[in-house]
C-alpha cells in the first residue's frame, strides 16, 4: 500500500489533515505528545530516532526544540514531503526512506520513538526484529517510547461488513468497488481489517491490516 502511487498520495493528504485522527493525530495532540516525550526523557541536545515518521509532524516540533532528529518511513511520498519542509524551515532533520525492520545503525541515539500504534500492526516476529534493531541503535541507557492500543472494549472495534462504489477515491483513481470486513481473534487479541478492491472484472487487490491489542 505504501508503494502504490495513488494510495500513498491519499495517505499523505490524510496525514496532513489537521481535523481528523487517522494517519496522524490532531495538532494539539501532537504538541502535547512531544511535550510529554521530551519532559519524560529530559536531556538536552538529544539525538532522536523517529520510526514511522510520516511527513515529519513530530520530528519538526522536536527539531525546533534543538534536538537532532532522524526520521525513518517506508512511504517515499511522505519522506519527500518531509525533506522539502525541513529544507524550507532550516531544520536539522535527516529523513530516510527505509523499512524500519531493516534498520542497522548502532549506538547512535539517545531516544527512539514509534507513535500512532505502529507497534501493534507488526507480527510477533516483526516486533522482535524491531526491538532488536532499536536496542542496537540506542546508546547505553537509551530510551524507546511507543504506544499501543488497549484491549479494553476490543469487541467494539470490530467493524461491520460493508461495500461501496466510487468513481475515484482512496483506493483507486478510477471506478472501483470495495468490500470491507473485519475478523476478531480473541485468543490473540487481534483484529484483521480486510478490504477487497475490485476495479476490473478480472482484477482485484486485497489489503489486510492486522491490529494487535494489549492488556493495560
Amino acid at each position: 500500500m505504501w508503494t502504490d502511487n495513488h494510495i500513498s498520495k491519499q495517505l499523505l493528504d490524510i496525514h496532513l489533515n489537521p481535523d481528523i485522527d487517522l494517519a496522524s493525530r490532531r495538532r494539539a495532540s501532537i504538541e502535547s505528545t512531544v511535550d510529554w516525550i521530551l519532559n519524560s526523557v529530559n536531556l538536552e541536545k538529544m539525538n532522536i530516532l523517529d520510526l514511522g515518521c510520516g511527513p515529519g509532524l513530530y520530528a519538526e516540533l522536536i527539531a525546533k526544540r534543538g534536538h537532532k532528529v532522524t526520521g525513518v518511513d517506508f512511504s517515499k511520498n511522505s519522506i519527500e514531503y518531509a525533506r522539502s519542509e525541513a529544507l524550507k524551515k532550516n531544520l536539522d532533520i535527516e529523513y530516510v526512506n527505509q523499512n524500519y525492520l531493516e534498520l542497522c545503525e548502532e549506538n547512535k541515539y539517545d531516544l527512539a520513538m514509534m507513535l500512532f500504534t505502529d507497534f501493534g500492526v507488526l507480527t510477533p516476529v516483526a516486533r522482535k526484529t524491531l526491538l532488536q534493531n532499536v536496542y542496537r541503535a540506542l546508546k547505553p541507557n537509551g530510551t524507546f517510547i511507543f504506544d499501543v492500543l488497549s484491549d479494553k472494549d476490543i469487541e467494539l472495534k470490530v467493524g461491520e461488513k460493508s461495500w461501496e462504489m466510487e468513481e475515484c477515491g482512496f483506493w483507486k483513481d478510477r471506478p472501483y468497488l470495495v468490500l470491507s470486513d473485519s475478523y476478531y481473534y480473541p485468543k490473540d487479541k487481534v483484529i484483521l481489517y480486510q478490504h477487497i478492491v475490485i476495479d476490473d472484472p478480472d482484477n482485484f487487490d486485497v489489503y489486510r491490516f492486522w491490529t494487535h491489542f494489549f492488556t493495560s
